[in-house]
């Protein structure tokens, strides 16, 4: 249970009054303001009720308290985890004494989801114990017996089975997932979620905790899958649950963690905040429940915390019906999910409130009940970013058009027979949506289409006869186009794609390694481990880029490539971007040839292309806050590896503060240095993503691109590229799997790399935990039409069978 709050009154007083004057708080005094009681409670109340109301009317819901009327889905109650205060959870006897199946079958599932449908609900929640094949054979078997790879992919194969026969928006709340599982369960979601619980390590390092010995209850590893969420623009639920041994300064950490992870990436559409309640049958079945003020209080600082704009939800069932009136004083402006129908299966033991009594409630606080959805209004003010397209149709056909909250009239719908496929046997089969491109319309290269833009539709003509001969403001009309102006330009770069490399997808089995951590971790020994692992688990390159500790000589860039090649000898080294070139040069004092000489000595086979940005010094300038050296003194290195006979890889990063006259003379350049040395391989077009760059430089260069920019980039890129650069990469890790699709469907022909982790130490590369499959290749290629194929650095196929 907590450890008692030490009642220091200055502190509290301090924090009130900070509190009062301006409706913030910091770290300490989030934690001081848990220790409200009496007075200074109620002066905490009254300030987190003002933030509340001035958020509600800043969206136009002034008096809305919402709920989403659901249906649960117990797919499994087996799980790989122990938490000391679960009742759900069963072992396989357990399950057989209960009559309960491993998995519940998919008639099951979609009987209950029909019953909820029947009875108004819009939402079903998909409710799981964490990967319980990794701890139960039982499930494992039951798994393979039935086709599926994991029970992720179960999960989606219902999910796209309920939405599909139903129209039900499934919730997934599935526990820890990797950014590829986040990505492949995307197409069939309308949102998920996954509670963080808790920032408090040691309830899960130590024993006694109540976490310990459950894997998937690693507060870092839960705050990745947060962050991971925002990454691929997923609405997300998730919240604290307090009174499981926590004290008031970890209480705050949580929520500022979850604050900081939406004040990134945006995607945090709710915070719950749960209140402990002992459980039989529980090792924490003798525990005190959360008492009614500090629970109250908890509420108010969480609304604080995270701020007025921000849904505050408490489950309703976890409180007696009169304490609901002191949890709308704290602050909440949503009661969450209730079900008409089934249990709340995580706490059987207290049932919903009926819907009238909650309204009756809720009105008695002064405030009217209103249903919404699963995906929260703010969401829906852009689905095209925040909500995948196979399943947008279903969620905004039923929003209130205004209010964007659920339009109570309406009902679900199962999807009409000309918009279903075949019943997917497993989530493989779902996990992909392509934004195809429709056929180029054939008049377009005739000059007679009926588009009013026919600055378009004459450079399209002649992009047609030859993609490379247009003029620069002829790329700069077709980067400009949209609807279906856009599909026209990507349905002839697809074309120009397909004469000039055919019709497979390529991808290339590596792992990168961040040069910046050599001698910090990634001493000669590690190295060994990790490269032997990535041997064994099929990669051919190795990729390594950062700059290395100034604390060491410039050697250390040839001692990093030497110790990779020493410990892999067969594998392509593909290590040190221009800005290292020029960093080990200069701290060698040698010339960039001779430095260049050396690295293909120590065992490098190409370099990287990154950090280009744009070729402009202007932009490079906004984007890099003047830490990336000139376009000509960038280019300089470049061509002297290209010349060395160490070929690279050519890049842009796009939709920032550039204009299409930058992009333009982007491209360009690049054609004119591939004129003079023929050293690039491919051209990676990478998106700017807001999130990934310091605070100073998103505030000046915007949100980022969207999908229809990213389309035609990469189609302007195939078409003017076309004859010099053959290969063009989807940036899968910045773009999504859905946005890869898009453009592998426009011009792209290769996936990129895997990006393996490994297990030894998965941080040791840049963007790890960011690894995919080649399943994944394979189910985009199978949606594109095209074979998968495994390639070398240097685009060879690879001869083995896909695996």
């Amino acid at each position: 249970m907590p450890a008692p709050s030490v009642l220091n009154p200055a502190p509290l007083t301090e924090a009130l009054a900070r509190l009062e004057d301006t409706g913030e708080t910091d770290l300490a005094g989030a934690t001081a303001l848990f220790g409200a009681r009496g007075n200074n409670l109620d002066r905490l109340l009254t300030v987190a009720s003002r933030l509340r109301d001035e958020g509600l009317a800043r969206a136009s819901r002034e008096g809305i308290i919402t709920y989403s009327k659901k249906v649960f889905l117990p797919v499994t109650q087996l799980c790989q985890d122990r938490c000391h205060y679960c009742v759900f959870v069963e072992t396989p006897g357990g399950l057989l004494k209960k009559g309960i199946p491993t998995y519940l079958p998919p008639e099951e599932i979609l009987r209950i989801a029909r019953e909820g449908a029947s009875l108004g609900c819009k939402e079903a929640l998909f409710t799981l114990g964490d990967r319980p094949e990794n701890r139960w054979p039982v499930a494992r078997q039951w798994l393979d017996g039935h086709g599926y790879s994991s029970t992720l992919d179960y999960i989606g194969a219902m999910a796209e089975l309920v939405l599909t026969e139903t129209g039900l928006l499934p919730h997934l709340n599935p526990g820890v997932m990797s950014f590829a599982e986040l990505q492949r369960l995307r197409p069939v979601a309308a949102s998920m979620g996954m509670m963080l619980e808790t920032t408090a390590t040691r309830l899960w390092s130590e024993r006694g905790g109540v976490h310990f010995g459950s894997p998937d209850k690693d507060p870092a590893l839960r705050m990745r899958v947060i962050d991971d969420a925002g990454r691929s623009r997923i609405p997300f639920t998730t919240g604290v649950l307090l009174g499981i041994g926590e004290n008031d300064a970890e209480r705050a950490d949580a929520l500022f963690a979850i604050r900081a992870s939406h004040k990134r990436y945006g995607q945090v559409q709710e915070t719950i905040v749960q209140n402990f309640r002992a459980k039989p049958r529980t090792a924490m079945q003798n525990e005190t429940d959360l008492a009614l003020e500090e629970y109250a209080a908890a509420v108010a600082v969480a609304r604080i915390v995270m701020g007025p704009d921000h849904t505050i939800q408490a489950p309703p069932n976890l409180s007696e019906l009169p304490e609901l009136l002191l949890l709308v004083r704290a602050g909440i402006d949503d009661w969450g999910g209730v079900s008409p129908l089934t249990p709340d299966h995580v706490n059987p033991e207290r049932p919903w409130p009926e819907l009238q009594t909650l309204a009756e409630l809720t009105a008695q606080a002064g405030f009217t009940l209103r249903e919404r959805l699963t995906a929260h209004p703010a969401y829906l003010q852009d689905p095209e970013t925040w909500l995948d397209p196979r399943v947008a149709p279903a969620v905004t056909a039923l929003a209130d058009p205004v209010s964007l909250l659920a339009d109570e009239s309406k009902r679900v719908r199962p999807a009409p027979p000309a918009a279903r496929g075949p019943r997917p046997r497993s989530a493989d089969q779902v996990a992909v949506v392509v934004a195809a491109a429709p056929p180029v319309d054939r008049a377009v290269a005739d000059g007679r289409s009926r588009r009013a833009d026919r600055t378009v539709v004459s450079a399209l003509a002649r992009a047609s006869i030859d993609p490379a001969s247009l003029t620069d403001a002829d790329y700069c009309s077709l980067l400009t186009a949209r609807g279906e102006d856009l599909d026209a330009v990507t349905a002839l770069a697809d074309e120009v794609r397909s004469t000039a490399v055919g019709d497979t997808l390529t991808y290339i089995v590596n792992r990168n390694l961040d040069s910046s951590l050599y001698r910090k971790g990634l001493t000669d020994d590690m190295i060994r481990r990790l490269v032997e692992e990535a041997v064994a688990l099929g990669a051919t390159e190795i990729c390594v880029q950062g700059p290395i500790d100034q604390a060491l000589p410039g050697t250390a860039y040839l001692d990093l490539a030497a110790a990779i090649r020493a410990a892999g000898p067969g594998l392509s080294l593909h290590a040190y971007r221009p800005t290292e070139v020029l960093d080990g040069a200069r701290r060698m004092g040698v010339s960039v040839e001779v430095f260049l000489e050396g690295l293909r000595e120590a065992g490098v086979t190409s370099v990287p292309g990154t950090g280009a940005r744009i070729l402009d010094d202007g932009v490079r300038a906004v984007l890099s806050e003047r830490t990336d050296p000139p376009v000509d003194e960038w280019i300089r290195p470049l061509v002297a590896a290209h010349r060395a006979g160490l070929r690279s890889t050519a890049t842009i990063v796009y939709g920032h503060v550039e204009t299409p006259t930058q992009i333009v003379a982007h491209l360009r350049r690049l054609t004119r240095i591939q004129d003079e040395t023929g050293g690039f391989t491919e051209f990676i077009a990478m998106p700017y993503v807001p999130f990934d760059v310091p605070s100073g430089v998103r505030a000046v260069a915007g949100e980022g691109p969207g999908l229809e920019s990213s389309r035609a980039l990469h189609a302007v890129a195939r078409l003017l590229l076309h004859g010099r650069i053959d290969h063009v990469q989807a940036a899968w890790t910045k773009l999504g799997f859905h946005g890869a699709a898009a453009v592998l469907a426009g011009g792209a022909d290769d996936f990129g790399g895997l990006l393996l982790d490994g297990g030894i130490w998965p941080e040791a590369g840049a963007e790890a935990y960011r690894e995919a499959t080649r399943g994944d290749v394979q189910r985009i290629a199978t949606a594109l039409g095209r074979e998968a194929r495994e390639r070398t650095t240097s685009y060879a196929l690879v001869q083995r069978g896909f695996a």
